[in-house]
């Protein structure tokens, strides 16, 4: 590397030039106009709380997973045991061998996202200590072993027959492969991705990263699918098709009263999703969820400001039209409490295990 390489690969220049790395206030506060504007037309500031009828807030901010979890048929969605704080490892670990859970499992606080607060628990070690940090209710899920995710996000207006899906995001999870001479630490350091997320990876691997890969050896180092944990979006919305949208459209009338939202999904094949096999739900997200393809790396912010604004009309236009049924949107007091209780779960999620 030359010194002005050198200077580009600094994390400040990495996120100035890359906007999917902006805060985001810095990406949303430009199209926030169009926000009040849609605001001003259904008459409240809260009209997207009648979007998803059956859950908390529409799902914008706040919903409980266990209440979301409960909505999708069994068949869709892992095993998954939920707990209230406090909780004592030992009995949590007696629920999942009641349940049939085998290692490794995965540990989500109940109230969250961005994936803050999921770990993986390799043995029951990690269970105790998981649940002696948690300060907020919580659920531990199977592993679900199928290789690829996506993030399907779906839109049906609630006077039509069928939905749609408007996007696909595909996810690759944050890896490295060896060279049988460097440590894992040291190849991370080399690849622009991997370097904005190094504090979190240092925490969660700790010594591990000093490890050295024989060459060629690949090593999944984030196997979370979320951006904020280091997975790459790629935006695969290419692939939406007449089977695909049946599939999913049959899938999401299943869950009562969803009519925005994506699906975080895992899968074995394309072919097999679009026949609804082989694949399991691992999060439903309503009307706070983004419409992430578009933070693949290839598009650019006026792509994303396009993209948010279409999903943001089409979020207007069910939470209306559920108005008109008799759905209510927040009161202005609600509103606020929500956006404080927000401010409460935040704070300690970041307490939470990573």
């Amino acid at each position: 590397m030359n010194v002005f390489q050198r200077i580009l690969h600094r994390p400040f220049f990495i996120r100035l030039f890359n906007w999917e790395y902006w805060s985001f206030p810095a990406v949303y506060i430009w199209i926030y106009p169009v926000w009040f504007f849609l605001c001003l037309r259904a008459r409240s500031l809260f009209f997207f709380a009648a979007s998803n009828p059956r859950i908390k807030n529409g799902g914008f901010l706040n919903e409980s997973k266990e209440e979301v979890a409960n909505l999708i048929p069994d068949q869709y969605h892992p095993k998954t045991v939920f707990f209230a704080i406090p909780a004592n490892g030992h009995i949590v670990l007696n629920e999942l061998m009641r349940h049939g859970l085998a290692f490794p499992l995965i540990g989500k606080p109940n109230v969250g996202g961005r994936g803050r607060g999921v770990k993986v628990l390799a043995d029951a070690e990690a269970v105790l200590n998981y649940v002696a940090k948690a300060c907020l209710d919580f659920h531990i899920q199977e592993y679900v072993p199928w290789k690829n995710e996506v993030g399907i996000f779906y839109c049906r207006y609630p006077d039509a027959p069928t939905g749609f899906v408007t996007g696909i995001v595909k996810k690759e999870f944050l890896s490295v492969t060896g060279d049988g001479r460097h440590t894992i630490s040291q190849l991370l350091r080399q690849d622009k991705r991997a370097l904005m997320y190094m504090d979190s990876l240092e925490n969660m691997h700790g010594e591990g990263l000093q490890e050295v890969l024989l060459a060629g050896e690949k090593k999944i180092v984030s196997p979370y699918g979320n951006h904020a944990r280091g997975s790459l979006f790629l935006d695969h919305s290419h692939l939406v098709d007449e089977a695909l949208q049946a599939t999913i459209d049959a899938i999401c009338q299943q869950i009562p009263e969803f009519y925005f939202g994506r699906l975080d999904i895992r899968y074995d094949s394309l072919e097999d999703l679009k026949q609804g096999r082989n694949f399991a739900i691992i999060e439903v997200n309503g009307a706070g969820a983004e419409p992430t393809h578009i933070y693949d790396p290839r598009h650019s912010l006026f792509f994303a400001w396009k993209e948010i604004i279409r999903h943001w009309i089409i979020l207007a236009r069910i939470s209306r039209m559920n108005h008109r049924k008799g759905h209510p949107y927040l009161s202005w007091k609600e509103g606020v409490q929500m956006f404080r209780e927000n401010k409460e779960w935040s704070v300690r999620l970041a307490a939470m295990p990573k």
